[in-house]
């Protein structure tokens, strides 16, 4: 495998997603990983990523500088190649002028790492600091107008830096430049495959659970019903998938789902209907992250009461990926300083809201997943389509939808909102063409008028996004009379609504969900 350095970037992912783009292997790590650590683990190749911090901050994130002594290929993006600078003598500084967005590639030397890169490639850049003077044995391999030093390399110890960001899809020949790195650097071979990674799962799931019993938590979204058949496939009437309807489900989704599982795949799912007990436990609740909270500790409890009462379950299957993870997650706290070095951006009922006396033991396969992975899983272990292309819904629902505190009007609003805006698209055969495409509800009202009456109902925001791994997202610019007919027919269907706003806010700076 390859090893991912994490120095805080929000996008560390997005390298590990390229480097398994060339059906190799990755995997993040924390900066603090030592290099004997590494050693163990024995990778081909090690990339530090970017960060938020100058290396010539106090209580700045560096790396064990053992590392450069393992005589592996290491290539560092960004924060990565001024901190590989830095430790190997070289210097870093305020550049004069710093460089945020597109810049033009002229490339020094057009072979090895930049090998089918070409020249004037436009490269994403975000940074103020830059390299002030290399360390004995390096070279420079290209610059920009603003960068001296925008990608470097000392050949004979395999080390090699760049400036800009290749793993974003801004960035020009960004994966030609990852797939030297690890083709021709690191010399890997593209075996990891998603029939090996099926393969493995199977095989790990069933040393891990042997003859004991799973209960799997079935929302129907791509990731747990890929789950679902990946179970199914190891363990088999092992598993039980329980259907928890917690009220925040869309428009009749709940009677399809337990029928398509019971009917068409053959696989045991128990339906419980909790609605008036998730409504109970949000209600009155404004705050986003106690919402997830109390829904995730919610769905554990009720998993706890029904498997007492449809017999001894020794393991919790969940549908967690990468992306919940990493975004959930209090990563990178410096120990002795107290400096968070990336930032939660909101837990995830499945990773976020866990009670701490949880007795279940987690199984969780596609931990290390990205959606786009997920989906290819799925396919490969039969998933109909209509599943596998699902768009991603949130664990915690509509509840996450409506702004504020949740109550019944609110959801009946944003239920029959909702399905006009899947029908629509689906209509206009678009599906496909979004990552996301959904109704929110706001806490607001607004006046109107309709047949010569006063009204005052609250908004609907449509919410229409492209993306490739949700990590990023782009507004989509839909065809405006896909947008008219929308609203046109929220406004006029849906009771208690008098108003259709579209969101034109991408990811970053905004979230795809609201909250």
């Amino acid at each position: 495998m390859i090893v991912i350095l994490d120095f805080g970037s929000q996008y560390s992912e997005l390298i590990a997603r390229r480097i398994r783009e060339t059906q190799v292997y990755s995997e993040v790590l924390s900066y603090r990983t030592m290099a004997e650590q590494l050693r163990q683990l024995n990778p081909v190749g090690i990339i530090l990523s970017g960060g938020p911090s100058s290396v010539y901050d106090a209580g700045a994130p560096h790396c064990d500088p053992e590392i450069w002594n393992l005589g592996v290929p290491v290539l560092g993006v960004c924060y990565g190649m001024q901190l590989m600078v830095q430790q190997l003598g070289g210097s870093v500084e305020r550049a004069e002028l710093g460089e945020y967005g597109k810049a033009n590639l002229a490339i020094d030397d057009p072979t090895d790492l930049l090998t089918n890169v070409g020249e004037g490639s436009i490269m994403w850049m975000s940074h103020g600091d830059s390299v002030a003077r290399l360390p004995d044995g390096f070279e420079v391999l290209a610059h920009t107008s603003n960068t001296p030093c925008a990608a470097i390399a000392h050949h004979d110890r395999k080390l090699y830096g760049v400036q800009f960001h290749p793993e974003v899809v801004h960035s020009q020949g960004g994966q030609a430049l990852i797939r030297n790195f690890v083709y021709h650097i690191c010399e890997c071979q593209p075996t990891w495959t998603t029939d090996a990674f099926v393969e493995e799962s199977v095989r790990e799931i069933r040393g891990r659970v042997g003859t004991k019993r799973v209960l799997l938590a079935l929302s129907g979204g791509v990731d747990s019903s890929t789950l679902a058949f990946l179970l199914h496939r190891a363990i088999g009437d092992q598993l039980t998938c329980m259907f928890i309807d917690q009220g925040f489900m869309r428009k009749l989704e709940p009677e399809r789902l337990v029928k398509l599982f019971h009917e068409q795949f053959h696989i045991n799912v128990e339906y419980v209907n909790a609605r008036d007990r998730f409504l109970a436990a949000v209600a009155g609740v404004d705050d986003p992250e106690e919402k997830r909270k109390r829904i995730g500790h919610e769905f554990i409890r009720v998993f706890e009461a029904e498997s007492k009462r449809l017999g001894p379950f020794d393991y919790l299957a969940q549908g967690t990926l990468y992306p919940d993870v990493i975004e959930s997650a209090d990563t990178n706290v410096d120990p002795q300083t107290g400096e968070r070095v990336a930032v939660k951006i909101k837990s995830h009922h499945n990773v976020g809201g866990l009670p701490k006396d949880l007795r279940f033991k987690l199984v969780e396969p596609l931990r290390k997943l990205f959606k786009d992975e997920v989906r290819k899983v799925g396919r490969s272990i039969g998933l109909p389509e209509e599943i596998v292309n699902r768009q991603p819904f949130p664990g915690p629902g509509l509840a996450i939808r409506i702004l504020g505190a949740v109550d019944e009007e609110k959801l009946d609003i944003l239920r029959d909102a909702d399905f006009i805006v899947r029908q629509e698209i689906n209509r206009a055969g678009m599906y496909n063409d979004f990552w996301q495409a959904f109704a929110v509800l706001l806490p607001v009202r607004s006046v109107g008028v309709m047949g010569d009456q006063r009204t005052y109902a609250y908004p609907i925001v449509l919410r229409l996004v492209s993306s490739e791994d949700g990590m990023t997202a782009d507004w989509s610019r839909a065809p405006y009379d896909l947008l008219e007919t929308i609203s046109n027919r929220i406004v006029n269907e849906v009771k208690g609504v008098n108003r259709v706003v579209y969101d034109i806010t991408s990811k970053p700076p905004g979230t795809i969900e609201w909250e």
